[in-house]
């Protein structure tokens, strides 16, 4: 199955995309479609268990959501919500959730609403069965949620759940790679943290600088990794002028000079002691603790940084940069909701608290606790809303300047997506922390992944 990107055409006011697996389509719901599943009754009692991978982060994520579902019960009085992080071990909680709920499956209980990365979107449709959410509720409930109570979502941000002409989920929460300054060791090292780096030449050099000047950390890139998945490699890749697969997703294309090109930078960063050998926790705590210059991260880590830095030393955020005189070209993180309960109570139940989870005031908490934007994106503007806390935090400026040349987080497709992504992404780490050579090490896997894609 191939779906076409659409126009983004974003604007400050309207614009937000992540996205999973190709992309949302350019076709829209049938208009005349009609809800499948009756509307509640006042009394009817129903209980539902809602899968987030934000219960897995210590902090203001746990806290936010629990405050979401606070407020859904208080208004739901009928509806019980149990929430619940996925089921598993690994360091980034949303790792374990596609697995999660297999395990799930299998044992006959999956939760009845689930919070998934964009980059599953195939797989969650195809093999988790998610429920296209236009034929259950109906098409124009749909359109009403999108269109909102006082604003709308950005029209690139409506489709990133759709496939083959219907809307399996509703995008919920995402970010762009925003390159995070210590201002305080620029300025120890003699550099002007009001000039960032706009080029990763540029990276390389202040990194050096503040390697040597200072004893610390000169950058962390956290897109290296399995554990960091590949949203933000792919952006990477991109703004070199390449891509992890081609466009018509058939040809894995991540041994490309692009790819390659990516790597060896970043293992020349670690080879000149600019970029310390860390994992993906201790590379965002550290920065957190001010041992780093810079770090390209998502700002659902914000929250961390601004509690880490606070009367300590000074956080700033920059734009990510580009190679050379390309033009960066962001990629998202996040992911969407969806309902899999086959039950017509329950579906109901957790489509009420979607539309709940996405609303303005719902968006007003994430944005303002976790650092996520708003994919309402007119709240920022709106006094009362979120313009007052916009004007007076600076670090969303670079998300919301790189929404008008994002493009989406694109998935490995098939089944086995997720061997054939972590294969790409160990070979990333293995180059660019481990000192393997980058041609050799991604061509190796590359081969591997392809026997992975699927047969046609």
């Amino acid at each position: 199955m191939k779906r076409t990107l659409p126009a983004l055409g974003v604007v400050f006011t309207a614009a937000l995309a992540l996205t999973g697996c190709g992309l949302g389509t350019t076709g829209t719901t049938d208009a005349t479609s009609t809800a499948q599943i009756p509307e509640l009754a006042a009394d009817q009692q129903v209980s539902i268990v809602f899968e987030s991978y934000s219960y897995g982060v210590a902090g203001a994520w746990t806290e936010t959501f629990n405050a979401l579902i606070a407020d859904f019960s208080a208004q739901h009085p009928n509806i019980k919500v149990t929430a619940q992080k996925p089921q598993g071990n690994s360091p980034n909680p949303a790792t374990d959730t596609v697995s999660s709920i297999q395990n799930q499956m299998v044992a006959g209980t999956p939760p009845d609403v689930a919070q998934l990365g964009f980059s599953d979107l195939d797989f969650t449709i195809h093999q988790l069965k998610a429920k296209p959410l236009d034929q259950l509720v109906g098409a124009e409930a749909v359109k009403q949620n999108f269109d909102g109570a006082r604003h709308a979502y950005a029209p690139r941000a409506r489709t990133l759940d759709d496939w083959d002409g219907h809307t399996y989920g509703v995008p919920f929460v995402f970010s762009t790679p925003v390159l995070y300054l210590n201002a305080s060791l620029f300025t120890e090292a003699g550099l002007d943290p009001a000039k960032p780096p706009t080029t990763w030449d540029e990276v390389t050099t202040a990194a050096k600088t503040i390697a040597e000047r200072t004893g610390k950390g000169g950058v962390y890139i956290d897109c290296l990794t399995k554990t960091a998945k590949d949203w933000c490699f792919q952006s990477l890749v991109r703004s070199n002028g390449g891509r992890v697969i081609s466009e018509d997703r058939n040809t894995l294309t991540f041994a490309d000079a692009p790819a390659v090109e990516v790597t060896e930078m970043a293992q020349n960063l670690v080879n000149t002691g600019s970029m310390p050998k860390l994992n993906q926790k201790q590379g965002y705590e550290a920065f957190g603790r001010g041992e780093i210059g810079m770090m390209l991260e998502t700002s659902a880590l914000q929250s961390v940084f601004v509690t880490g830095s606070k009367g300590k030393w000074d956080l700033r955020s920059a734009p990510m940069p580009g190679f050379g005189t390309k033009p960066a070209i962001p990629t998202n993180s996040g992911a969407g909701l969806h309902i899999l309960s086959n039950d017509p109570a329950k579906q109901r139940a957790a489509w009420e608290l979607i539309k709940h989870l996405t609303s303005e005031d719902s968006y007003k908490k994430i944005a303002q606790n976790i650092g996520y934007l708003p994919l309402r994106t007119g709240l920022l503007e709106e006094a009362g809303g979120l313009k007052e806390w916009a004007d007076q935090n600076p670090l969303l400026r670079p998300n919301v300047a790189q929404l008008a040349n994002m493009e989406p987080w694109v998935s490995m497709p098939g089944n086995n997506y997720l061997q054939m992504r972590d294969g790409m992404m160990d070979a990333v780490e293995a180059v660019v922390f481990q000192g393997a050579d980058p041609r050799s090490t991604l061509t190796a896997a590359r081969t591997a992944g392809t026997e992975l894609m699927p047969k046609s």
